[in-house]
């Protein structure tokens, strides 16, 4: 019997994280968000819900919030293009408390 070479700790990891990865909509728009917002947009917010069709993000500010709130047609057109299981229509902003 010969034994196996050992596999690269990269692709352990790689079919280890696709494993524990959660299932459903908001997962893929969380894994997705940084290509679909841009960097600026990420840093400043994140996905926290999706229900019925809405991602809510969590922006750090309340002008933040209303910039992105503005864009949402063609932020909710692009997170749902990157992320097309999502279900992606609308998007609703909501400032971080504190």
């Amino acid at each position: 019997m010969s034994r196996r070479a050992p596999r690269p700790f990269s692709i352990a990891i790689e079919d280890l994280r696709g494993r524990l990865e959660p299932v459903g909509g908001l997962a893929g728009v969380q894994s997705a968000w940084r290509e679909a917002a841009g960097e600026a947009i990420a840093a400043a917010a994140r996905p926290v819900s999706l229900r019925g069709g809405t991602l809510t993000l969590e922006c750090e500010s309340s002008v933040w919030a209303q910039e992105i709130q503005m864009m949402g047609e063609e932020l909710a057109a692009r997170v749902q293009e990157a992320a097309p299981d999502a279900g992606v229509v609308k998007i609703r902003c909501v400032a971080r408390a504190g």
